[in-house]
C-alpha cells in the first residue's frame, strides 16, 4: 500500500472537483465519502443529491477562513492531499475497510491524532476499486497548525502496519533516500507527448549518464547542456556556483513556461553539495597487494580497481568510517557500470543499460559516503567513458565478472545493514549483469574449449585443482566449462605461471559456494590475473643489489629462476 503525500494546495474546491468529477480518462466511478472527521454531518455530494462541491469545500474550509479573518495574513497552503493506494494484486477493500484505514492514516501523518477533538477537519473519497484520496485543511479547530514535520515516514511506517493487518501485499520500509516516484498527471504529460519517460525519469538518466565523464560540477554542467538538457545555474556574486536546476526540452507549463526541477529534487543524490564532494578526485594510491603490469587497458585496470572495492565491502572490522567508505564504493560501483554500459558493444547494451538504471536505487543510503575512499574505481569509471575504445573479448568478460560478484557483495552489504531497497535494486541488477556476462563469455569459451588440452594434460590440472582449492575441486572438475578452465590454466603455464597458485589466488579473491559455475568464475579471473608477467627473480634481484649493495637473502632468492616457454603438454610431462 502506497501513500504519496502531494504538495500542499490552496485550492479546495478545485480538489475536490478532480475527486467527484470523472477523471482525466472516464477513469473515476461513483465518487463518495468513505471516512471523515464528523462523518455524520458532512455533505457528501456523491450520496446527496442536494449537496454541492462548494458546499462542502465551505464546509472543510471554515476553520481556516475564522483563521485569515483573525490574523489577517491569509493562510495560503492549507490543502493536504494524499491518495492511498493498494496493490494490483490485493484483495478488494470494501468502504468500511477503506474507512478505517483512512482514519489511520490521518492519525499517523498529525492531521487528526486519536482522541483529539480540536483536530483538523478531513474527508477520505473513493472513486476507485483500488484507491482513495484524503483531503485535509491544515488549520485546526482551533485555529493553530497541525504538526506534520516528517509526516511521509509517519504515514509510510502506518503503511506497513495496514498491510499485516489486511492481509495485503507487504512493501518494505522506506528510508527517505529513495526517487520520488511519478505522479499520475506525469505520467499522463509524457504519455500525451509521445515520451517514454517522465521528464523526471528523462533527467536523472541524463544526469547520472554525465557522471562518469565530468571532473567537476562546471564540467557537469557543460556536458548535460551538450547532452540536450537544458540547464539553470544559481550562482553568487562572485559567480561561485549555488546550485542547479535541469529541464527537459518541451515539458513547459499551460502559458509556454519551461519547467525546471531542482537537482536534489530529481534524485536526492544529485543535488550541488552531494555532487561536488563526489566528483573531486585525487590520484589513487597503488593498491598494496598490486602486482607491476605491462602497459594495460582502462578495462584492466577497472578489473583491478574492484579488487579494492572488494576489500572494503568484506571488510568486518568495526573501526570509524568502515562503512562511510563501503557507501562510497557502492556509489563507485554504479558509475563503473553505467561507463560500462556506455562503451560496451551493442548486443550487451541493453542489459548493461538495464543493470545501471537498477542499480540507481542501491547507490545511495543514509550512510554517508567517504567519497575519497573510492576515488579509484571512480577514475577507473571515467576513464572507461573518456578514453576507452573497444574492448577486446577477455578483457570485457573479466570485468563484467568482477562487476557481478561486485554487486554480489553489495547486495549483501546492504542486507547486513537492513536496507532491503538498496539489496532489492542489488539483485535486479544482479539478473542483467549475469545475462551480460553470459552472453559475452560464450564465443570464448568455445574457443576454449575447441582448444582444450589432451586427456593427459587434463588430469595433471585437475590434479591441480584438487590441492588447490579441494573444497571445490569436483564441482569444477563437472562444470560444463571445465575444459576451458584447462585450456586458461595451460596457456598460463605456457606464460610461466603456476596452475596451482592460480587456482588459490582466484579463489581467494572471489569465493566460490555461491558461484552458480565455479569454472567460469575462475576463468574470467585467472585470465585476468595471468595477462600479469611473471616476476622475474633474477631481475629483481640485480636491481636491489645495485640499489642496497646486498644481495637479498631467502630461499626464493637462491637460484634465478628460468622462464618456461615449452607447450603446454611438454611441461606436464616435466612436472610428472
Amino acid at each position: 500500500m502506497i501513500a504519496a503525500i502531494k504538495d500542499p494546495g490552496s485550492n479546495t474546491r478545485g480538489l475536490l472537483a478532480y475527486l467527484y468529477g470523472r477523471g482525466t480518462q472516464d477513469e473515476h466511478f461513483d465518487p463518495h465519502i468513505v471516512a471523515a472527521f464528523a462523518m455524520l454531518a458532512m455533505p457528501d455530494p456523491g450520496r446527496d443529491e442536494m449537496a454541492t462541491l462548494t458546499e462542502l469545500g465551505h464546509y472543510l474550509d471554515e476553520p481556516v477562513r475564522l483563521r485569515n479573518s483573525e490574523f489577517g495574513k491569509p493562510v495560503t497552503d492549507h490543502v493536504w492531499h494524499c491518495p492511498v493506494r493498494a496493490a494490483p494484486e490485493d484483495r478488494y477493500l470494501s468502504d468500511a475497510e477503506w474507512g478505517e484505514i483512512a482514519q489511520r492514516i490521518v492519525e499517523a501523518a498529525g492531521i487528526a491524532p486519536a482522541g483529539d477533538d480540536l483536530a483538523c477537519r478531513w474527508i477520505a473519497v473513493r472513486h476507485a476499486d483500488d484507491h482513495i484520496h484524503i483531503l485535509a485543511t491544515t488549520v485546526r479547530e482551533d485555529g493553530r497548525r497541525p504538526k506534520l514535520h516528517d509526516s511521509g515516514i509517519r504515514v509510510g511506517d502506518a503503511c506497513r502496519e495496514i498491510e499485516k493487518d489486511y492481509g495485503l501485499r507487504q512493501l518494505k520500509k522506506g528510508d527517505g533516500t529513495g526517487t520520488r516516484r511519478p505522479t499520475q498527471a506525469e505520467m499522463h504529460k509524457a504519455e500525451r507527448l509521445g515520451w517514454e519517460q517522465t521528464s523526471q525519469q528523462w533527467l536523472e538518466e541524463r544526469i547520472r549518464a554525465a557522471i562518469p565523464h565530468v571532473t567537476d560540477a562546471e564540467e557537469l554542467l557543460t556536458y548535460l547542456e551538450a547532452d540536450g538538457v537544458l540547464v539553470k545555474a544559481k550562482r553568487g556574486p562572485s559567480g561561485d556556483l549555488l546550485g542547479y536546476a535541469v529541464g527537459r526540452p518541451g515539458d513547459v507549463k499551460k502559458g509556454g513556461e519551461q519547467i525546471f526541477k531542482a537537482a536534489g529534487k530529481v534524485a536526492p543524490d544529485l543535488s550541488l553539495p552531494k555532487m561536488k564532494a563526489r566528483l573531486e578526485t585525487s590520484t589513487p594510491e597503488e593498491h598494496p597487494t598490486a602486482r607491476r603490469t605491462r602497459p594495460t587497458t582502462p578495462w584492466h585496470q577497472a578489473t583491478d580497481a574492484l579488487d579494492t572495492l572488494h576489500t572494503q565491502l568484506t571488510d568486518t572490522s568495526t573501526v570509524d568510517g568502515a562503512d562511510a567508505r563501503a557507501q562510497a564504493h557502492i556509489t563507485a560501483l554504479g558509475e563503473l557500470i553505467e561507463a560500462t554500459a556506455q562503451k560496451s558493444p551493442a548486443p550487451l547494451r541493453a542489459e548493461l543499460d538495464a543493470a545501471s538504471k537498477a542499480f540507481f536505487r542501491a547507490q545511495r543510503s543514509q550512510i554517508r559516503a567517504e567519497d575519497r575512499a573510492a576515488d579509484a574505481v571512480r577514475i577507473a569509471a571515467r576513464d572507461i567513458a573518456n578514453t576507452a575504445t573497444g574492448p577486446d573479448g577477455s578483457a570485457l568478460v573479466s570485468l563484467l565478472a568482477a562487476l557481478v560478484w561486485a554487486t554480489i557483495l553489495a547486495g549483501r552489504w546492504h542486507e547486513a545493514k537492513e536496507h532491503a531497497h538498496q539489496a532489492d535494486a542489488a539483485r535486479q541488477t544482479l539478473q542483467h549483469l549475469q545475462s551480460a556476462a553470459d552472453h559475452a563469455l560464450a564465443p570464448a569459451l568455445a574457443e576454449l574449449e575447441r582448444r582444450q588440452p589432451k586427456e593427459e594434460a587434463r588430469h595433471t590440472l585437475a590434479s591441480d585443482v584438487r590441492a588447490a582449492v579441494p573444497d571445490h575441486a569436483e564441482r569444477i572438475l563437472t562444470d560444463p566449462s571445465w575444459p576451458a578452465l584447462a585450456t586458461v590454466l595451460a596457456d598460463a603455464e605456457i606464460g610461466g605461471h603456476k596452475p596451482h597458485q592460480l587456482l588459490k589466488e582466484a579463489a581467494a579473491q572471489r569465493e566460490l559456494n555461491t558461484a552458480r559455475q565455479p569454472a567460469r568464475v575462475l576463468i574470467t579471473r585467472i585470465q585476468h590475473t595471468s595477462r600479469n608477467p611473471v616476476p622475474n627473480r633474477r631481475a629483481e634481484a640485480s636491481r636491489l643489489r645495485t640499489t642496497t649493495g646486498t644481495w637479498p637473502a631467502g630461499p626464493d632468492f637462491a637460484q634465478p629462476s628460468v622462464a618456461i616457454t615449452a607447450p603446454a603438454e611438454q611441461q606436464h610431462r616435466q612436472r610428472r
